[in-house]
């Protein structure tokens, strides 16, 4: 029983049990009273809670301790006479500091009998402490009691071993198995995850002594739902040792997989709706049906699937529709993947595909809506077991998904999207985006191919109303060239001619009509039919460009450029107008390129503004060059800077016309007419062996 005894070390503090106690958190104070209510034992708790040092309480009445009563028998006396009678006494009493403060205690009373040799006599120990804290304490044991019975969130406690200690019922049921049945058994027992160990190492980490975790998430099975994927937000703390314990862990679980469900799906969602708008934004950026067909590849791969081809329908009418009993034949277009090879070569090896009656590309464009086959049901039923099977099945897709391409009511094409084993098989969500994205898709390809037709209209046009073969006489040999521009532009209005005139002169003119197109072409024409009748009748360059310019008004033509070439061999002389058109080079015997034709006049259609006629000399030899603007304007590059490499090039032109004018479009335009371009070469010869 400990006491301060004069002279003895003084305590610390109150008495306390090993670390870990509930009297870690419970100051108590100790103290013995003998029969006659004197203070025989005063321990350092006691000090504490009383304020008195020992020799000051030691053999003294303990009436002191307590507040003098109204009547009867004083607490001390009371204490003493009912733990002696009793054998235990658990009483509230008041107490009094020795400041005079009064407060609450809780006592527990029992008497010791005292060692006959020593004549001790009977002693009755008082534990005694604050009231207030025993109440904190009774409130934080209800409140864990609560918690462990009523608590919808799993609560467990570890041992050193990982092995079950306690756990409430609600991890009971998360789990699948009783609270008993968890009890001794190690968590490996019961909780089952793929992770490669590491969650073990966590709840080691943590029984070491490491640092709490907070909100893990962990994917496990549980040996009583073996069948269930389940998501747990676990936190996890160390527990000290208590009172005969050892060390442990302690931890609280939420089972979480219905929000990181709804959070994937959401994801997933949010992925296809992002997927939706690039798709939209990348697909239909030209009329061209192939740039079209490859853009819908490149927005599905690979963020949709692994592998992709889209192939267009040959119908052998336009007008043709879907027949579920005949073969359906398409010619695959576009494809793309990113599977290793031979993959990409397996996909894009085929070019023409026709698939039987019955099988699933009949079944998708007959209800019009996407479906999804595995690999072996589509080769089966779609290809058929011959080569073509054996690329799919070689390329590594594991799952097809087919999407119709369907514009305006008429069946443009399929587009088919792959994925490998590696890949989730596509899902109902999946089978809805694909849908959307080939429908708008399918528009853009049905506006591609109607712009098609009309742009093969409109090349057709122009192509039969430009000059085939241009008039050549003795005194001039021509080299001309025509290029329409890229599918991603209309065909516009460039147009040209040579002119073999009765007296022996030779004409020769160039335009452009504004616009692209059918009525661009059709203006094209006009213009030019109506230069070739003027040129036999009109002496003077200027006259017949206003004569042209009265025609193109009439006829509705808002603006069009002309460059006007009158040549005389007998006196190598050369009468120029120009409507607002780049003006002619002539390259000299020499080498040396001259421009001429002096000031620009006004473009076609424009009217009241009269067109000058200028001359020149143009020597024995000489090269003219007339062009439209696509030879010499690009976007990004100043027009002066295409004039000057023209000239460049044609200073260099002293060989057969037909090579050079090849050779001067390689070097202007290498990668192709992006505008509509001509070029004309004219070689004047006034002793007659222009050739």
């Amino acid at each position: 029983m400990p006491s301060d005894q004069p002279g003895g070390a003084p305590s610390a503090g109150p008495l306390r049990s090993e670390p870990g106690s509930l009297l870690e958190h419970v100051p108590v104070a100790v103290l013995g009273l003998d029969p006659a209510g004197r203070v025989r034992y005063w321990g350092p708790g006691a000090r504490e809670l009383f304020g008195y040092e020992a020799p000051a309480a030691l053999a003294r009445p303990a009436a002191a301790l307590f507040p003098e009563p109204a009547e009867g028998p004083g607490p001390a006396e009371r204490l003493v006479e009912r733990a002696l009678a009793l054998g235990y006494w658990r009483v509230r009493l008041p107490v009094r500091h020795r400041d005079g403060t009064v407060f609450d205690c809780g006592f527990r009373a029992f008497p010791v009998t005292g060692s006959a040799d020593r004549d001790d006599g009977t002693v009755v120990m008082a534990l005694a402490s604050r009231g207030d804290e025993l109440d904190r304490v009774k409130t934080n044991l209800a409140f864990l009691d609560a918690l462990f019975e009523t608590c919808p969130i799993g609560l467990v406690m570890l041992d050193e071993q990982l092995r079950y200690v306690h756990l409430n019922q609600a991890l009971a049921d998360m789990d699948g198995i009783p609270v008993a049945d968890h009890l001794g058994r190690d968590t490996g027992e019961i909780m089952i995850t793929t992770d490669g160990g590491e969650f073990r190492r966590m709840l080691r980490a943590v029984a070491d002594g490491g640092r709490p975790l907070v909100g893990v998430l962990v994917g496990m099975r549980t040996a009583g739902r073996p069948d269930v994927d389940q998501v747990r937000s676990v936190s996890l703390f160390p527990l000290s040792g208590a009172v005969g314990t050892g060390r442990g862990v302690g931890g609280l679980l939420v089972d979480v997989t219905d929000r990181e469900r709804a959070l994937l799906e959401a994801t997933a969602a949010r992925r296809r709706l992002a997927l939706l708008d690039r798709a939209s934004a990348r697909i239909g950026t030209t009329l061209d049906v192939d740039t079209t067909a490859r853009e819908l590849v490149d927005a599905t791969v690979p963020d949709f699937c692994d592998g992709s081809v889209v192939e267009m329908v040959e119908w052998m009418y336009p007008s043709e529709a879907f027949d579920p009993d005949l073969p359906l034949i398409t010619r695959r277009i576009a494809t793309g993947t990113v599977l290793p090879p031979p993959a990409a070569e397996l996909l894009s090896s085929l070019d023409r595909v026709t698939y039987p009656p019955g099988s699933s590309i009949h079944r998708m464009l007959s209800t019009g809506r996407p479906v999804s086959v595995s690999v072996d049901e589509f080769t089966a039923r779609t290809v058929g077991r011959d080569q073509r099977a054996r690329r799919i099945l070689d390329s590594g897709l594991a799952c097809v998904l087919v999407a119709p391409l369907i514009a305006r009511g008429h069946v443009q094409g399929i587009a088919l999207f792959g994925r490998s084993a590696a890949r989730p098989a596509f899902t109902g969500q999946d089978l809805g985006l694909a849908g959307e994205i080939a429908s708008r898709a399918a528009l853009c390809l049905d506006n591609a191919r109607l712009y098609s037709r009309v742009q093969d209209i409109s090349l057709t046009l122009q192509r039969a109303l430009l000059p085939t073969a241009p008039d050549e006489t003795a005194h001039v040999s021509v080299a001309h060239r025509y290029l329409p521009g890229s599918r991603a532009t209309e065909v516009g209005g460039d147009w040209y001619d040579v002119i073999a005139l009765p007296d022996g002169r030779v004409a020769l003119v160039v335009g452009d009509v504004m616009g692209h197109g059918v009525p661009a072409a059709a203006s094209m024409g006009s213009l030019r039919i109506t230069a070739r009748a003027l040129a036999r009748h009109s002496p003077d360059p200027g006259a017949l460009l206003a004569e042209l310019d009265t025609t193109a008004r009439d006829t509705g033509v808002e603006l069009a450029t002309c460059l006007y070439v009158l040549y005389d061999p007998r006196t190598g002389r050369a009468r120029i107008a120009n409507a607002g058109h780049p003006p002619p080079l002539v390259r000299h015997p020499d080498g040396t390129v001259e421009t001429l034709g002096g000031v620009l006049g006004v473009p076609l259609g424009v009217g009241g503004v009269p067109f000058r006629t200028s001359g020149a000399e143009l020597p024995d030899g000489a090269v003219l060059a007339l062009y439209t603007d696509g030879l010499v304007e690009a976007r990004g590059q100043d027009i002066d800077e295409g004039l000057d490499a023209l000239r460049a090039e044609l200073a260099r032109a002293a060989g057969p016309l037909e090579r050079e004018a090849d050779r001067i479009l390689a070097a202007l335009l290498p990668d192709g007419a992006t505008d509509d371009t001509v070029l004309v070469l004219a070689r004047l010869s006034r002793r007659g062996d222009g050739s």
